[in-house]
């Protein structure tokens, strides 16, 4: 199966849950990051029950923070 990770193809095996995709895909500070599947955001409460298939797109969002002066 080959899906898009963050615009880098990525092969699975078999399909996954999105929580368990941030591990096999090494995502950076899992409990920090925003998913989005195929543009649309996924809630970190769904990260265990949303399943990525062949062909999706899955984005990996981090929001930083900043100060004006």
């Amino acid at each position: 199966m080959q899906v898009t990770v963050n615009g880098e193809p990525l092969t699975i095996t078999k399909p996954l849950t999105v929580q368990e995709l941030l591990v096999v895909a090494k995502a950076e500070q899992p409990e920090y990051v925003t998913v989005q599947l195929n543009g649309e955001f996924v809630d970190h409460n769904g990260f265990a029950s949303t399943t990525v298939q062949d062909g999706d797109t899955v984005e990996f969002l981090y929001f930083m923070g900043g100060g004006a002066r």
